[in-house]
């Protein structure tokens, strides 16, 4: 084993929109087999996730999430392979999913309930279980199945389709007999939501210079109203899916990218929520443990019969992970963020 490990620290805090400048490449010393106390696992990290959800923690702010620690490892979710052990629960050469963070190694005690799960590479490669059939799919699930409440015919909308979590709603709103329509940036990803994820329809949001415009997009592509909407931007977008939105709809409110630098997110007319009845219900999926099983057995199972499709944007090392980062806050990413450490 090499006998540092890099290490991503989160050097300042963002003012305004984040940059590369605040994080720092640090090396410390690897972790030795010999130093693991009892219960504890040493990980080797093989794909780190990048999520938006990241970019709050960033802030010294009230927030469902505590606070990222200045001069302390990045967290986020990893998937690695174990290389020693001293729980019963886990071999070296196991493959496992935890919370390893922005770094090559970590220890982790496996005893706390939740830190590190065991994966099954045999038919669902191991970068899955951070995307499809990990925490993004289990939000996706949630949201549709829980909040939404999919029935056969209902039209479902989701915004950013084309990401790791919302091109599992459309998939799976497709699976239950909806009808799914995404929004996303650009025509290259609204032609892979329709022709490769088999979505309804997609509305290029870029497309669209005004709020009148963009409705009419939406409407045409909704001629019967929105029952169900999954949202992950907020803004602009939001304002139109509102217009289109049924009588007694539900709203899975999941993310507000269009939000994260910190500026006001104005609604046009929250009136409508009123006026349409609408369930209206932000979540957060860690909060729900409850439904992770059976969520994952299902994703997991469309995803070795090729019934749930994906695309990942994977950077290169360690030291790329700053700038991915970047890029997924921008929407440059096409599909779950990951970066590749081994």
């Amino acid at each position: 084993m090499t006998t540092t490990n890099r290490q991503i620290h989160l050097a300042s805090r963002p003012d305004g929109e984040a940059s590369s400048a605040n994080f720092r490449l640090v090396e410390a010393p690897a972790p030795e087999p010999a130093s693991l106390a009892v219960g504890q696992v040493l990980v080797r990290h093989h794909y780190l996730s990048l999520d938006p959800y990241m970019r709050g923690r960033m802030n010294d702010a009230k927030s469902y999430a505590v606070p990222q620690k200045l001069g302390a490892v990045m967290g986020g979710g990893t998937v690695g392979e174990v290389l020693a052990s001293r729980h019963p629960g886990y071999q070296p050469g196991d493959k496992v999913v935890g919370m390893g963070g922005w770094q090559e190694y970590a220890v982790v005690d496996a005893a706390q309930p939740g830190a590190l799960r065991k994966v099954d590479t045999t038919h669902v490669p191991l970068s899955a279980y951070l995307g499809a059939v990990g925490m993004p799919g289990v939000t996706a699930w949630y949201g549709l199945m829980k909040i939404c409440a999919p029935v056969p015919g209902a039209s479902i909308a989701v915004s950013a389709a084309s990401g790791a979590v919302g091109s599992v709603v459309g998939q799976l709103a497709r699976a239950k007999g909806c009808r799914a329509v995404g929004i996303a940036g650009g025509p290259e990803k609204c032609a892979y939501v329709v022709d490769e994820l088999g979505f309804d329809a997609c509305i290029d949001y870029k497309a669209h210079a005004d709020p009148k415009s963009l409705y009419q997009a939406l409407a045409d592509a909704t001629p019967d109203g929105i029952d169900g909407y999954f949202e992950n931007v907020g803004g602009a977008v939001l304002d139109a899916a509102l217009a289109r939105m049924n009588a007694f709809g539900r709203i899975a409110m999941c993310g507000m990218i269009s939000g994260y630098d910190g500026a006001p997110i104005p609604l046009a007319h929250p009136a409508l929520i009123l006026q349409s009845r609408l369930r209206v219900e932000g979540f957060i999926v860690s909060e729900h443990m409850e439904v992770w099983g059976e969520a994952l057995g299902e994703l997991a199972g469309m995803v070795a019969s090729g019934r749930l499709k994906y695309r990942e944007s994977v950077a290169q090392g360690l030291e790329s992970a700053p700038d991915a980062f970047i890029g997924l806050l921008k929407g440059r990413n096409f599909g779950k963020q990951l970066v590749k450490l081994i």
